[in-house]
């Protein structure tokens, strides 16, 4: 594969087809002493990445001093880097000064400081790897609209990795499609690619326009309550304002909340909350007829199973089957029944071919399926899922769509927090949503 200067190239493929590894080597980043590598890489110029998960790529306190922190180390001269900083957070809509902590940002809001930390930088070579995943609609938006800028000052190359194709079409003139372990499998102008193979990039996985899956049918209708929250609030140490301020929910057995809302509006810590992982300041959670966050850890897990927005924070074994055991282990379960479960939740979750990897070696939705997977190892009575369809092909999301509607179906509870506007159209039967810790 030949990338030209000044070309706009859109990189597709299934999850884990290699993309993410395809970047990081275009960047530099690989461990070429640890690993198998054939063939040659050549990149002329400097290469600025926007990694997949931004909690690798913030390094400083506070949001300026973050941004700053590169054209430091560039020795751009002192009087050009703060403005340089005022206009990068300013291009990404980062809504907060510069003075903000790090610490008290949400997913996605961490994810446009760190393509402000990129775009300062000015790089020749600018790699996207899922760039708009963690934001909510409008800060996809508008960090769709300031890579369209770049786009078109042709002063830089740009390679991006996104699943949702529709949404990156008008940004790039070039599409890649990459298989694992089949190389490059397309390769042209972008309106011509998925035109004359839009059937099977759809079968490899690829999010072609116009082609998204369907939503099982419905098998049963909703019951009773399952988790009942009312009048929440939650102040996080150090916060300037309630997270959440009197916020009430109801997760009925049988039935999906769908917890909507920008970022910042306070829908990971309402999930944390229903999921008996934090305390309220104010207010009460129930789940089947407890408190959860004051159940011990083996009746918690057996009651509710939980997705954390960024899946690196649950993953604890050092095999992948191995981290499917973790829960139906802990709750005592035979173990000729875990392996019943293991062997199907890899099999559905398509991570059999992984069984024996180090999760932490997974691409991003694999790592996100293997989370739901954990989840669902221990047949809770309800589910707490943040962001669960991120980083997933077509495919992989159709699946994930099934396999908790199989779930629902039998009677589970589930709610979810998600800006997968294609997701909660799918999929929820209620929705709520939140803006700056309140209900909207």
């Amino acid at each position: 594969m030949r990338i030209e200067e000044g070309e706009r190239v859109l990189l597709l493929g299934a999850s884990g087809a290699g993309k993410s590894t395809l970047l990081l080597a275009l960047a530099g980043l690989l461990d070429r002493t640890a690993a198998d590598e054939e063939g040659e890489l050549g990149v002329r110029g400097d290469a600025g990445i926007v990694l997949q998960d931004p909690e690798t790529q913030l390094v400083m306190a506070r949001a300026g001093d973050d941004v700053a922190f590169g054209l430091e180390n560039r020795c751009v001269p002192t009087a050009e880097i703060w403005p340089r900083v005022h206009r990068a957070l300013a291009d990404v809509g980062f809504p907060y000064s510069d003075e903000r902590a790090t610490a008290a940002l949400s997913g996605g809001e961490k994810q446009r400081l760190a393509i402000a930390g990129i775009l300062a930088l000015r790089p020749r070579v600018l790699l996207l790897d899922e760039p708009t995943a963690n934001l909510d609609p409008d800060g996809a938006r508008a960090v769709r609209e300031v890579i369209g800028r770049v786009a078109e000052r042709r002063d830089a190359t740009m390679v991006i990795v996104e699943h949702r194709v529709a949404d990156v079409l008008p940004l790039v003139d070039r599409v890649v499609v990459i298989e694992a372990g089949g190389g490059v499998v397309a390769d042209g102008p972008a309106r011509v690619v998925l035109a004359r193979e839009g059937e099977r990039l759809a079968r490899l996985g690829v999010w072609v326009p116009g082609s998204a899956p369907a939503a099982p049918v419905r098998k049963t209708s909703p019951a009773g309550e399952a988790i009942v929250a009312r009048d929440l609030s939650y102040l996080y140490p150090r916060g300037e304002a309630l997270a959440l301020d009197r916020v009430s929910a109801t997760v009925r057995r049988g039935a999906a909340l769908a917890i909507t809302g920008p970022n910042g509006s306070g829908k990971s810590t309402l999930a944390l909350l229903l999921a008996g992982l934090l305390r309220p300041r104010g207010g009460e959670v129930r789940a089947f007829g407890d408190e959860p966050s004051r159940l011990r850890p083996r009746a918690l897990v057996r009651r509710i199973g939980t997705v954390f927005q960024d899946p690196e924070h649950q993953l604890v074994a050092g095999r992948v089957d191995d981290e499917l055991r973790v829960g139906p282990r802990a709750i005592g379960l035979p173990t000729g029944e875990i392996d019943r479960r293991v062997r199907e939740l890899l099999e559905r979750l398509d991570l059999h071919k992984l069984a024996g990897a180090n999760p932490f070696t997974l691409s991003g939705g694999e790592k996100r399926r293997l989370s739901v997977g954990t989840a669902l190892a221990t047949s809770p009575g309800a589910l707490v899922l943040d962001e669960p369809t991120f980083g997933q092909d077509r495919r992989t999301f159709a699946e994930l769509l099934a396999l908790l509607s199989e779930y629902r179906d039998g009677g589970g509870a589930i709610a979810f927090a998600s800006h997968d506007e294609l997701f909660v159209d799918a999929f929820a039967d209620v929705r709520l949503r939140l803006e700056r810790g309140r209900v909207v």
